[in-house]
C-alpha cells in the first residue's frame, strides 16, 4: 500500500473489525491506523469476533498488529474508548474499567466542535426487540461467508488491474428486500433512542452499512465495517463529520 501524509482528526470511529475471523481485512485497517491520528479513538463494537474464535482459532499476525497499534496509540496519548458489541460481548464484563489505558464503556457521548452531542453505541440493542436479527438470518451464515469470500477474491483481481474497490457483498445485500427493511427499521430505532438520550446525533455500527443521514433534527452516523466496506467515521479539526473508505482508488491500486 502507498504511504500517505499523516492526517490528524478530533475523533475517529471504527467498528465491526471482526478480528479473529477470516473475513476481517486487517491489513487495510492497520494501514489506516498507521496513517491517521486522532485525539479520541472510539472502538464501536465487534472489534474481536468471539463467536468465530469459539468455532475455530484464527489469529494471523496482521490481527495481532492491529491490537498492538491501538495499544501504542493509547500509550502515546490518544484517548481510546471501547464499546463492546455482540460479537465481543465477553468484554462487557469489564465495563467501566480500564485495560492498558483503554476505557471500556457500555455507551459513550461525544460533543463535536460544532456543539453536536453524539450518543455512541454499537447498535445490537436493536436485536433485543426484533425476532429476526440482521440480514444474515435471511440468507444464512454459510451463504454470507461465501459472499465475503467472493468479495475478497474479486477485489484482489480488481486491485491487480488497478481498479477501484467495489463491495460485492454490499451489492448483494442491496438486492434483498428484507435486508433493506431491516436496515431502515434499525436506523429509525436508533434515531428514536437518540431522542430519548437528548442527543442530536448517534454513532453506531453493527449492520455493516456506512451512512450519514439526517432524520429531521437527528443525524444518524454509521461508521461501517472492516469486512465489507473498509470505512471509518471521522471528525476533522474543523468539526466536519465524514466517512472515509480507506480502500479508495489510489491506495487500493497495485503498486
Amino acid at each position: 500500500m502507498l504511504n500517505a501524509p499523516m492526517t490528524v482528526y478530533r475523533a475517529i470511529w471504527i467498528s465491526d473489525v471482526h478480528l479473529g475471523s477470516t473475513a476481517c481485512q486487517a491489513e487495510f485497517l492497520l494501514d489506516f491506523l498507521k496513517n491517521n491520528e486522532s485525539e479520541k479513538l472510539y472502538l464501536v463494537g465487534d472489534i474481536i469476533d468471539g463467536w468465530e474464535l469459539k468455532k475455530t482459532w484464527y489469529w494471523p499476525q496482521a490481527h495481532n498488529d492491529v491490537i498492538q497499534k491501538i495499544l501504542r496509540k493509547s500509550r502515546k496519548g490518544t484517548k481510546v474508548i471501547y464499546i463492546p458489541g455482540n460479537h465481543d460481548e465477553g468484554a462487557k464484563q469489564f465495563i467501566n474499567n480500564k485495560f492498558a489505558d483503554i476505557r471500556i464503556l457500555k455507551e459513550a457521548y461525544h460533543t463535536t466542535k460544532n456543539g453536536q452531542k453524539l450518543w455512541i453505541i454499537h447498535g445490537d440493542l436493536f436485536d433485543s426487540i426484533r425476532t429476526v436479527s440482521k440480514w444474515l438470518e435471511f440468507v444464512g451464515d454459510e451463504f454470507y461467508k461465501i459472499i465475503l469470500w467472493i468479495n475478497e477474491k474479486l477485489n484482489n483481481i480488481r486491485r491487480y488491474y488497478g481498479m477501484n474497490y467495489w463491495s460485492f457483498s454490499k451489492h448483494i445485500k442491496s438486492k434483498i428486500s428484507k435486508a433493506n427493511q431491516y436496515i431502515q427499521d434499525f436506523e429509525k430505532f436508533m434515531v428514536r433512542e437518540t431522542k430519548l438520550k437528548k442527543c442530536q446525533g448517534v454513532v453506531c455500527g453493527h449492520i455493516h452499512k456506512p451512512e450519514i443521514k439526517s432524520y429531521e433534527e437527528i443525524t444518524y452516523y454509521n461508521d461501517g465495517d472492516w469486512v465489507e466496506n473498509l470505512t471509518a467515521l471521522v471528525e476533522t479539526k474543523n468539526g466536519e463529520m465524514k466517512l472515509i473508505q480507506w480502500a479508495d482508488q489510489e491506495r487500493f491500486k497495485k503498486k
